[in-house]
């Protein structure tokens, strides 16, 4: 999720980037805090890319040292593109940063390893009751919480707010969106000759289906006897098969957008093509930077099936294992996640706070307006989903689920073909 969308951009944002040898340069080295002349110093591994969101980090690092002598981060700058493989090595040679930011899907394999520190006891109550249990589930491992989640990403849908008006579509209220049933109908009511109701991008389409399929409480993993198995009933079934009806049943939504990203349908959109786009709440951004002047555009708030719940796959900050001075990282990430600063990083990333006074803090500060109010909400029912947990996720998702729910889109083969070549494919790698 957050990795495959900061890949896809880091090589438009135009960061600087400095080489994570300097990593290596002042290792800590050792588990335990150890006295020493002068403070104490920390180093403090960031992905942040965008303009906004690298200010901001810088400023808060900067900050932090002018509050706190005793306690000197150093601010070391990081790539998404290139960071799992650093780390790893890093980590393998006992130089990794006291503090690292990266996400929580990618975290599991360090923390198995035992490269990641427990910051379960290192954190005050007051800061883990901000967060929500389902997402500290996300980046729990082996019963230990190995990061501190604090930016996620939802999926919400931009429309088009003159065309909905034209079809007589109200909006609805930023804590209650529409069913997937309310949402299919009204895609219908804004389809006519050269405009589409809804442009699906699903060049990507994995990671979408077992998000939304959490509407359903479709698992698609389940636990059989210490392995895992794929299965696809009605629950899982739900989801595809909806997409699918508005594309060939009702005709409610574009073929051609199949093959898009979401970036690749905003020209059709700004056009008037398409009337709506589900797609992360990070779309807002291009929104704002790139609509034509008096483009009106609305955010609405994730669909509903049984339950407007999402996987979560937040950016998190974890505790090097190795690192003399846990202790004192754990207090500076406490720091820097306050709600206030939490706020001002979601806001420049564009993505959603995972703490509570965050989030309304956030919510205050911006009005609600360009969607704020509508993201704020979403992260309600964001929790871990069971693809997150699953050794041979990645391998299973390239190799079978991608080209399967291509093909499925692309009604080249039926629902029954589709569940069948998930299933085969989970018993070729899953373990």
């Amino acid at each position: 999720m957050l990795r495959s969308r900061f890949r896809r951009l880091a090589a438009a944002a135009a960061v600087a980037v400095v080489g994570l040898g300097a990593l290596t340069a002042c290792g800590d080295g050792g588990g335990t805090d150890e006295a020493s002349s002068g403070p104490v110093k920390l180093r403090f591994l960031s992905l942040a890319w965008q303009k906004e969101s690298l200010q901001a980090n810088k400023d808060l690092v900067a900050k932090w040292n002018s509050e706190h002598p005793d306690i000197q981060v150093e601010y070391v700058q990081g790539d998404w593109n290139s960071v799992h493989d650093q780390l790893l090595t890093s980590f393998e040679g006992g130089d990794a940063a006291d503090i690292v930011h990266y996400e929580a899907s990618a975290i599991g394999e360090f923390s198995k390893q035992g490269y990641l520190a427990d910051v379960s006891k290192l954190l005050s109550d007051d800061f883990k009751g901000q967060i929500d249990p389902g997402v500290w589930d996300t980046a729990t491992f082996e019963g230990k919480v190995t990061g501190v989640p604090f930016l996620l990403e939802s999926q919400v849908v931009i429309a088009n707010k003159k065309l909905l008006d034209a079809a007589g579509v109200a909006v609805p209220p930023a804590d209650g969106g529409w069913t997937w049933d309310e949402f299919q109908a009204n895609a219908q009511k804004l389809t006519k000759p050269g405009q589409y109701g809804v442009a699906w991008a699903l060049k990507s389409p994995t990671n979408r289906v077992m998000n939304l399929a959490l509407n359903y409480d479709g698992k698609f993993f389940y636990p059989d006897g210490g392995k895992t198995e794929v299965k696809v009933g009605d629950a899982e079934r739900e989801v595809p098969k909806r997409i699918h009806d508005m594309l060939y049943a009702t005709k409610s939504a574009s073929p051609e957008a199949l093959g898009m990203s979401g970036a690749d349908t905003l020209p059709g959109f700004f056009g008037g093509k398409y009337a709506m786009l589900p797609g992360s709440v990070s779309l807002r951004q291009q929104m704002v930077e790139q609509a034509p002047a008096g483009f009106d555009w609305v955010t609405l708030p994730p669909i509903k099936g049984l339950s407007t719940k999402q996987a979560a796959n937040p950016q998190t900050l974890s505790v090097s294992a190795d690192s003399k001075h846990q202790k004192q990282a754990a207090q500076f990430i406490e720091w820097f996640l306050n709600p206030t600063n939490m706020a001002t990083l979601a806001k420049g990333d564009w993505l959603v706070p995972t703490g509570k006074q965050a989030n309304a803090e956030l919510v205050k500060a911006t009005s609600g307006k360009q969607g704020w109010d509508v993201a704020a909400d979403s992260a309600a029912d964001l929790t871990v989903a069971p693809f997150q947990k699953v050794d041979g996720y990645p391998e299973w998702k390239t190799k079978y689920a991608t080209p399967a729910l291509q093909q499925y889109f692309a009604n080249k083969i039926t629902l029954d073909q589709l569940g069948t070549q998930l299933v085969d494919g989970g018993k070729q790698v899953l373990r």
